[in-house]
């Protein structure tokens, strides 16, 4: 089988280290968890992990899943605070408890005890970013539909709404695995969830037809069952372009006064990726066993009028 590694743009800085675990016969697996772990301790990314924009609060809270598509075991974790390794710590749920999704205390408990260092996840950089858009006046309620509606559009700054990093490997083997980890909607609520770590949303993967992975506005994934749906339309016999077309006029569909972006990004089970945009000019890397560095391409833009 081919080996394949593709992800969001910001999983570069893990790329190399992923596709050498693909080529040293590792599993698809560890490709995945070794890619984003590097972007999580990534302190220029301010979409995961450490440097992570915060809640309301200006506390960082972090979501992630990963999913095996030969077996459909899944792990997740969800508004974490105070450890930067989500996507290890999802990985142990996902390997030693009998759960799926772990939230809030519970993910920080398991974290300590499966010997995760505890670090203060707030940089000065991103207190600085978070603060620039707060006002102590409001109350948290009125203060997130204020800066919901101007942080979806707001073409100056678009990375501060949404920002998740997934990738997608596909072993020698022929097994399948998805990850997505995210620091989340920055200036969400306290302990708002997105679809980064709900299995079939925002992150699903079965080899017997493909995965799909998203980022973005997750509210709208979660209300599509994006991935799900992706690799779904995949086993009903349509294409990898067609299943991304399909699922991206499912979220152009949606009534959401905060409508704003969603990426899907996917593979088929034969190993080719596709990606698409609910905007235009997004990208994302892929690279296979020949190559040296990970291709940048683009996601192809599906428009729908609103």
């Amino acid at each position: 089988m081919s080996l394949l590694l593709v992800g969001s743009t910001n999983a570069r800085v893990g790329f190399h280290d992923g596709m050498a675990i693909l080529r040293a016969g590792g599993s698809a697996i560890d490709a995945v968890v070794a890619t984003i772990r590097h972007v999580e301790a990534n302190p220029d990314d301010h979409s995961v992990g450490y440097s992570g924009l915060p809640n309301l609060l200006g506390v960082v809270e972090l979501d992630a899943s990963i999913m095996d598509g030969r077996t459909l075991a899944s792990g997740a974790v969800a508004a974490m605070q105070g450890y930067q390794d989500a996507i290890d710590i999802a990985r142990v749920v996902m390997e030693e408890l009998p759960h799926v999704l772990v939230a809030g205390a519970g993910a920080e408990h398991l974290a300590k005890e499966s010997g995760f260092a505890r670090k203060n996840l707030l940089t000065p950089e991103a207190r600085a970013m978070w603060a620039s858009r707060i006002d102590d006046s409001d109350e948290y309620a009125a203060k997130m539909r204020r800066l919901a509606g101007t942080l979806s559009r707001d073409p100056e700054r678009p990375e501060d709404a949404h920002g998740t990093v997934n990738v997608i490997a596909r072993d020698k083997e022929g097994s399948i695995a998805s990850g997505v980890s995210t620091s989340g909607w920055a200036w969400k609520y306290p302990g708002r969830v997105g679809d980064s770590p709900i299995v079939g949303a925002g992150n699903y993967a079965d080899q017997r037809y493909g995965a799909a992975t998203c980022t973005g506005r997750g509210e709208m994934a979660q209300r599509c069952c994006t991935a799900h749906s992706v690799v779904m339309f995949m086993r009903f016999e349509l294409s990898l372009q067609e299943a991304l077309q399909r699922a991206a006029e499912d979220l152009h569909n949606l009534e959401d006064p905060y409508w704003g972006e969603v990426n899907i990004l996917a593979i088929d089970r034969h190993g080719a990726h596709g990606a698409v945009s609910l905007v235009p000019g997004r990208t994302y890397i892929a690279m296979t066993e020949e190559e040296t560095e990970p291709i940048e391409l683009e996601r192809r833009f599906v428009f729908a009028a609103r």
